[in-house]
């Protein structure tokens, strides 16, 4: 006979792990300290690359005007002020970086703890309908008893 809330059970547990199957793998492989320094370290890598960029482009696309109109004490003015909207554009970044991280991190070791959860009551359902199979198959073959 089939058991709708086993059946009910191991559904929800099939799309649990369909669903976030590689974040309930990769939190259990980091403490939230670690996954949260590497996402850092990640985002100043990215950042600091797409920054590089963005200034070589603007660099060559303004490289004419540069060379002729601005003196040397002004292009050092304008790498001051470029190194500084750098770093503050770099912190505001990994600020958001490490709370978007600290808050995947928190939700999917909640979810991690509702899949375990769901697991562990599956099981109890299972051990629930192997202990009553054995005593049922018991009281069969027990014969009468003699005292």
């Amino acid at each position: 006979m089939l058991n709708e809330e086993k059946i009910r059970l191991m559904t929800e547990i099939a799309l649990l792990e369909k669903k976030e199957e590689k974040q309930i793998n990769l939190f259990h492989t980091y403490f939230k300290s670690d996954y949260v320094g590497s996402c850092l370290l990640r985002s100043f890598f990215k950042y600091s690359v797409c920054a590089v960029l963005c200034v070589l482009v603007w660099g060559l696309y303004n490289l004419d005007s540069l060379l002729n109109t601005v003196s040397l004490g002004d292009l050092v003015r304008r790498g001051e002020l470029l190194i500084a909207a750098y770093l503050a554009g770099l912190a505001v970044y990994l600020i958001i970086t490490g709370a978007v991280a600290a808050l995947r991190y928190k939700r999917s070791v909640k979810g991690t703890k509702a899949y375990a959860a769901k697991l562990r009551r599956l099981q109890k359902r299972y051990e629930f309908q192997n202990k009553t199979r054995e005593i049922k198959e018991g009281s069969r073959h027990d014969g009468p008893v003699r005292v």
